[in-house]
């Protein structure tokens, strides 16, 4: 303990510029991602086909090992925050798209037939009432992305990427020394609460952008 205590003092700066850094590329991808999703949910969800895929393209890119994918995108577009963020946001799709598919496909076709009816155009049924109605599983979608790109990105150190990464894989190299059980250990424990409070960030949107009416 005094190991880990001594290592967190000496290293405050660096955790959290590291946890900084951690978030902030997990943020940016999860919103690059979710705007990429959401365009393709809105132009598919109403064709089976092109709905089915749009899925098996993002469920294919999952498929894919973070270091394979990592490993392919490093000719392209080098070391650091390039390979890294694409590498996120291609992984971030998937339960975004899915859900925004979900949420818009279930909508009530009664309610959009009401709105067209009182001289609602297409778009404005889109922005007023479908999106708002799907925005629930639409933020799901984002809660999930987001927990797993905190761990993806543990990973991405392997391609310099930014975050805590860095600091796991510091340790793990270094096993046997002095402070590599404390770098491994602080950095997980650092991505796990992160992670959490992340999560509850999603919730706490959830209940001021959701109406209550969709929440009950």
């Amino acid at each position: 303990m005094d190991t880990l205590w001594t290592f967190l003092v000496h290293r405050r700066q660096q955790l959290l510029t590291d946890s900084y850094l951690h978030v902030s590329a997990v943020v940016q991808s999860v919103i690059v991602a979710t705007l990429i999703a959401v365009l393709v949910g809105i132009l598919v969800y109403r064709s089976p086909f092109g709905s089915a895929i749009a899925t098996a393209l993002a469920s294919a890119i999952l498929t894919v090992p973070s270091f394979a994918l990592l490993g392919l995108l490093i000719p392209f577009l080098g070391l650091g925050v390039g390979p890294t963020i694409t590498a996120l946001v291609l992984y971030a799709l998937l339960p975004i798209l899915r859900n925004t598919i979900i949420g818009l496909d279930s909508v009530d076709p009664a309610v959009t037939d009401a709105a067209r009816g009182v001289g609602m155009n297409r778009l404005r049924v889109l922005t007023t009432i479908e999106l708002p109605l799907a925005w629930p599983a639409i933020l799901t979608g984002m809660r999930v992305s987001t927990q797993m790109a905190m761990g993806i990105l543990a990973i991405a150190a392997y391609a310099k990427g930014p975050g805590l990464g860095n600091l796991l894989f510091s340790g793990l190299s270094r096993v046997g020394s002095a402070n590599a059980l404390p770098q491994a250990l602080v950095g997980t424990v650092l991505i796990v609460v992160l992670a959490l409070v992340l999560d509850g960030i999603f919730v706490l949107i959830g209940r001021l952008t959701t109406s209550r009416g969709l929440r009950d």
